[in-house]
């Protein structure tokens, strides 16, 4: 059981494990999850941490068919500038290792940006804290338990 698995559980929203064979060798998690369910990409969400101000860390949820725009997700949380965190203070901060890290569930809850097309699916997976392992939920589940904000973030 991992904390985002026990925080869906804890909620009470609906929600469905799914679980594949993670190949060491793959080069994108998002997209052998994907692959691997029999899932369209756009319905499968990565979790990637940036780092805005002096060191301040902020989650972007995207479809792992998308690539974060750096500058929107900037722009949405009122900073000049965003980078990709350092991996350590990442795992670190969120209890999660890369290709595993969850939006849910997280050691430190970070201020979390969802990507607006979130919002054409009725389900989307997002990872459930490890590789190989999603979770499916509502994303109207995942804004309120993330206490996320929707904006435009992918380029």
């Amino acid at each position: 059981m991992t904390p985002a698995i026990n925080t869906v559980k804890k909620s009470k929203v609906s929600y469905k494990i799914h679980e594949y064979f993670h190949d060491e060798s793959s080069e994108s998690y998002g997209l052998e999850a994907a692959e691997k369910m029999g899932i369209q990409e756009d319905r499968v969400f990565k979790t990637l941490v940036v780092s805005v101000d002096k060191n301040t860390l902020v989650v972007g949820v995207i479809p792992v068919s998308s690539m974060l725009s750096m500058k929107l997700i900037a722009k949405v949380v009122g900073s000049k500038k965003a980078i990709m965190a350092d991996k350590s203070d990442v795992e670190r901060t969120t209890g999660y290792v890369l290709g595993g890290i969850s939006p849910l569930g997280q050691k430190k809850r970070l201020k979390t940006i969802i990507d607006s097309s979130v919002q054409k699916h009725s389900t989307i997976y997002v990872s459930a804290g490890r590789r190989g392992l999603e979770i499916e939920l509502n994303p109207k589940d995942l804004i309120k338990l993330t206490d996320g904000m929707l904006a435009e973030i992918c380029q």
